[in-house]
């Protein structure tokens, strides 16, 4: 049995306690806040801001684990260094965790370093950078915080009179102490993928059937398995996401997002060093095992014999209608009467207008039309809390 530090307790954490749970493990589930999603399946958890480095190692001396899992960005990476040195696992490694959770440093990587094909982008801490770069880039662009999750601080830009308040929001949607954005050229994309990877210590690296999705403001709103690419496409996003996540070491799942244009070039786009908002659409049976069972596989070193399409899938988001603490009136009774749908609440505490409280997972044969497996599983998130799932305030 091994002792895992789990740090950011939200619904992929939860999911992966869940499948190392059922492999006879013993969890520590840390976060910022009480009663997270993650916490309400470990063993022990820990409350405590992971940007303060002097209480993350309190925590880490006080439970000696073996392995420490980030599933946040808003850590104090730079302590992580110090852990691997003394022999504690770091997933995927520390390396890695420091790199991916800061847009500059990840992708400098993607691009100065390996000169993968990236959208064109410059970094502001001023207005004044800010409004210069944007001149260069041109309109429409993409403003994100260089360190953020979930799409918080992101958003689109059309003209000038949009620029300062652009940069405000990213300013303000910061995660951490780090007070900087980036400025993207906007890609005019036919659709995004996320590309699952799967690192292995003693296997050479494997990748699950790409999954087609949907982000407003950056965030995950649905996706669907499997998603329609060419042969060429996809032997161009599995090459480059074997070449980063090469270049950043360690085991476990990474989720390697692309732009595919409409002249079918494959762009890279964001990568993160875990399970993944759209690899969600794996708990509805697409794969033979969902994105966290292989992600505990990949930690933990064991045979991942095959990563195989069982049935074609789609899942939607369920959001929350207000801001509530405590539980929300959830209706199952709607979705449920229809076969083949899961819905998976994540149990967070508190709720805030347009917050991600669960999904809604739909699946069918293999050959089964997705299109129409999306609009099921849409339709369904609806009923659940009484909201769109592209609702906006």
């Amino acid at each position: 049995m091994k002792k895992i530090l789990l740090l950011g307790s939200g619904e992929l954490g939860k999911e992966f306690v869940i499948a190392a749970k059922r492999a006879g493990q013993y969890v520590i589930a840390c976060d910022r806040y009480e009663g997270a999603p993650a916490m309400q399946v470990a063993d022990e958890r820990e409350v405590f801001s992971m940007l303060d480095g002097d209480a993350l190692e309190a925590v880490v001396r006080k439970h000696k684990p073996d392995i420490i899992v980030p599933e946040i960005e808003a850590i104090r990476t730079e302590r992580l260094f110090d852990f691997e040195k003394e022999g504690v696992q770091v997933v995927p490694s520390a390396r890695a965790v420091n790199f991916t959770m800061n847009r500059r440093a990840i992708r400098d990587l993607a691009s100065k370093e390996l000169g993968l094909r990236t959208a064109k982008y410059f970094y502001a801490k001023t207005f004044e950078e800010f409004k210069k770069a944007a001149d260069e880039i041109g309109f429409p662009c993409v403003v994100k915080p260089l360190m953020s999750s979930s799409g918080h601080g992101q958003s689109y830009v059309h003209n000038d009179d949009e620029l300062e308040q652009a940069f405000r929001e990213a300013m303000e949607g910061s995660r951490g102490d780090v007070k900087e954005v980036i400025i993207e050229e906007f890609i005019d994309f036919e659709s995004e993928f996320t590309l699952l990877t799967v690192t292995q210590k003693n296997a050479p690296t494997i990748f699950c059937p790409p999954i087609g999705h949907v982000q407003k403001g950056g965030d995950y709103r649905e996706s669907w398995q499997p998603y329609k690419i060419s042969d060429e496409a996809l032997k161009q996003a599995q090459h480059m996401a074997d070449e980063v996540t090469r270049a950043l070491t360690g085991y476990g799942i990474w989720g390697v997002e692309f732009f595919l244009t409409r002249q079918g070039e494959v762009i890279f786009s964001e990568l993160s060093p875990r399970p993944h908002d759209t690899g969600m659409v794996t708990l509805g049976h697409t794969t033979n095992l969902s994105e966290f069972e292989l992600h505990f596989r990949a930690v933990m070193g064991l045979p991942i014999a095959g990563i195989h399409l069982e049935h074609a899938g789609a899942s939607a988001v369920i959001l929350s209608p207000e801001d509530k603490v405590g539980q929300l009136d959830y209706n199952f009774e709607d979705a449920l009467k229809e076969d083949r749908t899961r819905i998976r609440i994540f149990g967070k505490p508190e709720a805030h207008f347009g917050r991600r409280m669960g999904v809604v997972l739909c699946y069918g044969d293999i050959d089964e039309d997705t299109t129409a497996l999306r609009d099921k599983a849409k339709r369904l998130a609806k009923t659940v809390l009484g909201t769109e799932p592209y609702m906006k305030k």
